[in-house]
């Protein structure tokens, strides 16, 4: 159990220093809200942050 939460912890900050390095604040900004929308189980916030952190990906 510990070793999956160290694991997830790590993958969510390998993620995020990659979005900051090609978006800046904008994507860790949306990055923040996908994870705040799965923990908090809002499947609006996280799925409305999922597709324009996407759309931004596609034009970076």
């Amino acid at each position: 159990m510990l070793l999956l939460q160290v694991l997830c912890a790590l993958c969510q900050l390998m993620l995020s220093t990659l979005v900051q390095l090609r978006l800046g604040l904008t994507g860790l900004i949306l990055l923040s809200a996908i994870f705040v929308g799965i923990r908090a189980r809002h499947t609006g916030l996280a799925v409305g942050a999922a597709v324009v952190f996407t759309l931004l990906m596609t034009q970076a």
